[in-house]
């Protein structure tokens, strides 16, 4: 079946004569015009061996040149969590997903670990499409943490970019309130590296959207596990 426009033609899928498919520099190996089965899956080994390398050596900069900065902010999140605060964790798209994740991780550790009061902003449907629709998208934390926040919190948020309007507000907010304030992005850090409003900025510096959300992962689940060693303590 051809799906046609009103006038007769029939819309183009993928990219326009002359130009590159941008699929083909993330998966050159079916590009390659290659029939041979052999050759093929060479050279997804390689593609998964050189991706594999590029996270493993991001991770190893990150853990480097952070180490110190992720102790001392476990060590404050920890100080607030004694005092009966929580952590807010919010971002948008695969951020978003990734600030739930950080939430349940607080909350439901499993393992034996100490479950720890955590939400994640982005997650009540009803609250968020009433401020993007009522006010606009780029209150959407800022007015949760308003109306949530309180002095013994711990605000999170995280970009890939780190220019998100709805996050630099929400910093601002959370800053005003007296929450920490902790901010995990990407490339250079962006509008967040501006920020005075953020106590503790992790920057995961790639131009990779994918490796800067794996490395994204591996700083929070270590200030998670720094956080507990320290109300261990």
């Amino acid at each position: 079946m051809t799906l046609s426009h009103p006038g007769g033609t029939t819309p183009r899928i993928g990219p326009q004569e002359g130009q590159p498919d941008p699929m083909e520099s993330l998966y050159p190996f079916l590009y390659s015009g290659a029939s041979d089965l052999p050759a093929v899956l060479e050279e997804v080994r390689r593609s998964t061996v050189a991706k594999a390398r590029e996270i493993t050596e991001l991770r190893r900069l990150v853990s480097t040149r952070d180490s110190a900065r992720l102790m001392s902010c476990a060590r404050d999140a920890a100080a607030r969590f004694a005092g009966g605060g929580r952590l807010l964790a919010f971002g948008n798209g695969g951020s978003a997903t990734d600030a739930q994740e950080l939430a349940t991780l607080f909350l439901n550790p499993g393992g034996g670990a100490r479950a720890l009061p955590a939400l994640g902003l982005a997650s009540d449907t009803s609250v968020v499409t009433a401020l993007c629709n009522d006010i606009g998208v780029e209150v959407v934390f800022a007015r949760q943490i308003a109306a949530f926040g309180r002095r013994s919190d711990i605000a999170v948020g995280l970009s890939t970019s780190g220019n998100s309007e709805n996050l630099l507000r929400a910093f601002d907010e959370a800053s005003r309130r007296g929450l920490l304030t902790v901010g995990i992005a990407g490339y250079d850090g962006g509008k967040m590296a501006e920020l005075d409003s953020i106590d503790y900025l992790f920057v995961a510096p790639s131009s990779s959207v994918h490796r800067i959300q794996e490395a994204q992962t591996t700083i929070y689940h270590v200030l998670w596990e720094l956080t507990q060693q320290v109300l261990a303590r």
